[in-house]
């Protein structure tokens, strides 16, 4: 029994000093614990599969082609109406490219695409901006009879293209005007909510008075509107009846109105700076056309 027992004991003394080995199988575990793994590989997969087949319900995208342009842009760059009011062409069917009736909003026309806006065929000019110095005796109406000339006969030859004035200018005024067959920068200078700066320089038949000089700085109501002056000074080395005026307005009106309603008759207003252009080296009666760092400062301000 002893010699039993003393193997038993043995045999236990075998199986407790390998029992620091009996954790060993950890190879396994770890096969275990990356099974779960691959089970969670398999659903992202699946869900993806989901993914790609919702697709074919999608609308498919249309290829990007070169020199492609939006068609109311398109439409505009023709001169025949602003952007905003292409789109209202567009919504109400009258627009075609090739034939066919688009009232998509975004469609992008093609090169060689043909466009028919209300009936006549369009076709795209480059734009062009002429800066014009402008002389008296001449208006930018059309309507004030044969007496002064009208102001697109100083840039005639500037340009084949159709162009108009930006803001409008009368007889007596003098300065800077920019001309444009640009319609969307024609409609962007004129909106009162344009924070483009303008500086004018008014010759008034006395001298303002400092006391109101300082309530035009501080602003003033016209006609129901609230009329913001960005800065006003006297001229210096002039008499105190040279005023140089500075606000957002391109209404030259405006500017005249400002000075009658504190009872002074203004005898010349000259626009000397527009929206960052000035008259440097463009004398009376000259124009030019703008360069193409001014064009992409005129679009950003």
């Amino acid at each position: 029994m002893n010699n039993k027992e003393g193997n038993n004991n043995k045999s236990g003394g075998r199986a407790n000093s390998s029992r620091p080995n009996s954790n060993k199988p950890k190879p396994a575990m770890q096969k275990r614990a990356q099974g779960p793994k691959k089970v969670k590989t398999i659903v992202k997969v699946a869900d993806t599969t989901d993914k790609v087949e919702k697709k074919p319900n999608q609308a498919p995208k249309r290829p990007k082609v070169k020199d492609e342009i939006r068609l109311n842009k398109y439409i505009a760059n023709s001169g025949a109406c602003s952007r905003r009011d292409a789109d209202i062409y567009i919504q109400s069917g009258t627009v075609k490219v090739n034939g066919i009736p688009v009232i998509e909003m975004g469609y992008m026309v093609k090169p060689g695409d043909v466009v028919n806006f209300d009936g006549s065929t369009l076709t795209p000019e480059k734009k062009v901006y002429i800066l014009l110095n402008k002389p008296k005796n001449f208006t930018t109406a059309l309507d004030e009879g044969q007496e002064f000339r009208n102001v697109l006969e100083l840039v005639k030859g500037s340009t084949t293209s159709k162009i108009g004035a930006v803001g409008r200018m009368d007889k007596n005024t003098t300065g800077l005007l920019l001309f444009t067959n640009d319609t969307d920068m024609i409609r962007k200078f004129t909106l009162p909510t344009n924070k483009s700066s303008k500086i004018y320089q008014v010759s008034l038949d006395k001298n303002l008075k400092f006391e109101d000089l300082e309530k035009i700085n501080k602003g003033l109501v016209l006609d129901g509107h609230r009329v913001f002056v960005e800065d006003i000074s006297y001229i210096e080395g002039e008499a105190k009846s040279e005023i140089g005026l500075k606000l957002r307005s391109s209404n030259v009106k405006v500017v005249r109105s400002i000075f009658e309603h504190f009872s002074y008759d203004v005898l010349r207003i000259d626009r000397v700076a527009f929206a960052g252009l000035t008259k440097k080296n463009l004398p009376r009666g000259n124009w030019r056309h703008l360069t193409d760092q001014e064009v992409i400062n005129l679009k950003n301000t």
